[in-house]
């Protein structure tokens, strides 16, 4: 996400690399690219300047202390000021007791239906709360089948009466309903339109007002650029909302979004999402965002969504069969599973400190580990368990099953014996430590 601002900005700031203080004279040119690579993101032209003059201000005079270059100091400041220009701190969603009502509003193609869906697998897998689904968005094709079958895909009830036109009545019969189930939240999918138009805002309005929601989400297309600003205001002055998703930040988006709607409406941005997968929604850390925008990395979030995704008995399973040299294939299955709940493998990259800027031109599609699992679905189970047993004649009958070459299955079994020796280190005294002489051997 965000490929072309974080290298405009890098290339920026590298203009102050090898200078001893920060100048007039050389924090111009510097200033001006960051300048320029914001508008080209799509951030408004007032709000990119400020930030700018901020930056410079803040900048302007600071002495290179010790080892640290004047690019350095610079890239303190503009994570600190894009933090900032975010919101500073993250929002979490209503938690009041007994039920609480969360309605999405956005326009048509923005990903409510979709975000909606992920919300409630949020609350439902990780908060352990009661979610009541309902689908009210009367006029797109298919909106309400969609929303039962994201309902059905992870476990979650969605209310629905595909007969009734009218989305009022269909939000306040589901509003009933989730108070008297006790529920303790319903998420309310609601009709957009192409543009903005009156009766758009006129029914979104009126189920503002039946409802009298806890939260009010605006759902937005991260890609739209400064149309989402514009759309984003004429949204509030309606209904006033509490919080903005972005939706898509896994395209080629530009950022512009992300960097301007909290100046110009004043409501925190609370979720992101990241992907098509249930899981890929995210509460949105102003201050991590700087970091990845800047090429720094986010290993909290990944941290956490690792945390949130490998399961404790496993771990402990794995870390006793890799002290006994028992690890296997089929253990390798495993882990190659848990790590696809995590998200996306380009996503997970770019939240390791430089590797995100090292990736920008490589494509790594979601089904990157698609041909591994055939390799080893198609081995024996004796294979998976006990690999040292995979000779020519073993590994040409693999390829064969898996489509793919005999050279494809010795990089695998290669790879895996080189995780596993790692693996092994790790599980020992010192493992951190022989782990980077092993990696340092292997690249000499």
């Amino acid at each position: 996400m965000f490929d072309s601002l974080s290298e405009k900005i890098d290339k920026a700031i590298h203009r102050l690399s090898g200078r001893g203080r920060i100048t007039d004279i050389n924090i111009a040119e510097a200033i001006k690219d960051i300048r320029r690579a914001l508008v080209d993101a799509d951030v408004n032209y007032k709000i990119a300047k400020d930030f700018t003059d901020t930056i410079k201000a803040r900048a302007l005079g600071q002495d290179v202390i010790k080892a640290v270059e004047p690019g350095q100091v610079m890239i303190k400041i503009v994570r600190d000021e894009m933090s900032i220009l975010m919101g500073e701190t993250s929002h979490d969603i209503s938690s009041d007791n007994g039920l609480n009502t969360i309605l999405m509003a956005g326009l048509q193609g923005s990903g409510k239906t979709t975000f909606t869906a992920k919300l409630g697998f949020l609350l439902h897998q990780k908060k352990g709360k009661k979610v009541l689904l309902a689908a009210c968005d009367v006029y797109r094709p298919a909106a309400i089948e969609q929303l039962n079958t994201l309902g059905k895909q992870i476990g979650l009830t969605v209310f629905s009466l595909p007969e009734e036109k009218n989305p009022i009545t269909i939000a306040s019969m589901a509003q009933k309903v989730a108070k008297d189930e006790g529920y303790d939240y319903l998420l309310v999918d609601t009709a957009g339109r192409l543009a903005i138009d009156n009766a758009l805002m006129q029914e979104i309005s009126s189920i503002h007002n039946a409802l009298k929601p806890q939260e009010t989400l605006f759902v937005v297309d991260s890609m739209t650029g400064q149309d989402a600003v514009t759309t984003a205001k004429t949204f509030h002055e309606a209904l006033n909302y509490t919080g903005v998703v972005l939706t898509k930040l896994d395209g080629d988006t530009r950022g512009g979004a992300a960097l301007s709607i909290r100046s110009v409406v004043k409501v925190p941005i609370k979720f992101i999402g990241t992907g098509e997968k249930m899981e890929a929604i995210d509460v949105f850390h102003p201050s991590r965002m700087a970091d990845r925008i800047l090429g720094m990395g986010d290993v909290i979030s990944l941290v956490e969504r690792a945390q949130e995704s490998f399961d404790q008995d496993e771990s402990r399973k794995l870390s006793k069969k890799i002290a006994s040299n028992s690890f296997g294939f089929d253990d390798f299955l495993k882990q190659i599973g848990q790590i696809k709940k995590m998200g996306s493998v380009k996503d997970l990259m770019g939240m390791i400190p430089g590797v995100g800027k090292a990736m920008k031109n490589i494509d790594i599609p979601d089904d990157a580990f698609k041909h591994i699992e055939a390799m080893i679905k198609s081995m024996t189970p004796s294979e998976r368990s006990n690999p040292s047993v995979l000779n020519g004649t073993r590994r040409a009958r693999i390829a064969k099953g898996s489509g793919r070459t005999v050279a494809d299955v010795n990089k695998l079994v290669k790879q895996f014996n080189d995780m596993s020796k790692m693996m092994k280190v790790m599980q020992g005294k010192g493992g951190q430590s022989k782990m980077m002489n092993m990696m340092k051997n292997n690249l000499r």
